[in-house]
């Protein structure tokens, strides 16, 4: 049975890479991402860094299992609990407000490159109904000339991860033999570093915006405390 990731695989192998002694192949295997993400979070290759997230104060890991893995380079780490995680069962999948304006890009790239996919895989992925899925590939959607295919991934509305696993789905269920490679594992380091440094820039984006979001948050509540103190 696969162990499963941290809840911030990334922020989670950044605090790794800059606060242990682990080799990139241990924090790879254990935050599931690729080495060479690994390797480019260590020469600050990417164009925004991860903020660390300590994975021994989220209680995902203990420092005697770090050391037993500092002390044996083949040794791998053993998560102490398994993150928390919320299953949905009902409903659409849910997108931030500020991501939702881009679910239609995301939609029209799956059309475009992915036509083997469902209607059906596609709302579940994204978000979306099937009437909005029929308007974008009929070219009836009411926003259409604005619409551009954008990879899902990039802007934040799918894991890699599950892309791929709905790719592989449906060509297998179309009776192709040979699932489609993923690219981002492929040898070509460099294109490798141009897409971590676009996902890079989408998750800076995306923290900012949840940084404003909680400042204003936290000075309304701020507010309305001083108003009820008044009272």
């Amino acid at each position: 049975m696969t162990q499963p990731t941290p809840l911030m695989p990334h922020a989670t192998a950044s605090w790794l890479v800059d606060n242990t002694a682990l080799s990139f192949a241990q924090i790879a295997e254990f935050c599931g991402i690729h080495l060479l993400e690994v390797q480019a979070m260590a020469d600050d290759l990417a164009a925004s860094k991860f903020t660390g997230r300590d994975p021994v104060r989220a209680g995902e890991l203990t420092n005697a299992e770090i050391e037993r893995g500092q002390a044996d380079p083949n040794h791998r780490l053993v998560m102490a609990k398994p993150p928390l995680t919320v299953s949905r069962t009902k409903g659409p999948r849910y997108t931030p407000v500020s991501k939702r304006q881009e679910k239609p890009d995301g939609i029209a790239w799956i059309l475009r490159h992915h036509p083997e996919i469902s209607d059906a895989a596609i709302g579940k992925l994204i978000g979306t109904t099937r009437n909005t899925i029929t308007a974008i590939r009929e070219r009836s959607h009411w926003n259409i000339t604005n619409i551009t295919a954008k990879d899902p991934v990039t802007l934040g509305l799918c894991s890699q991860r599950e892309l791929d696993a709905l790719v592989a789905r449906a060509a297998k269920k179309a009776g192709v033999s040979d699932t489609p490679s993923d690219e981002r594992l492929g040898d070509d380091r460099e294109a490798l570093i141009e897409e971590l440094r676009a996902e890079r820039e989408a998750n800076a984006r995306a923290t900012r915006e949840a940084a404003q979001e909680a400042e204003v948050a936290a000075w309304l509540e701020a507010k309305r405390a001083a108003e009820a103190g008044g009272a």
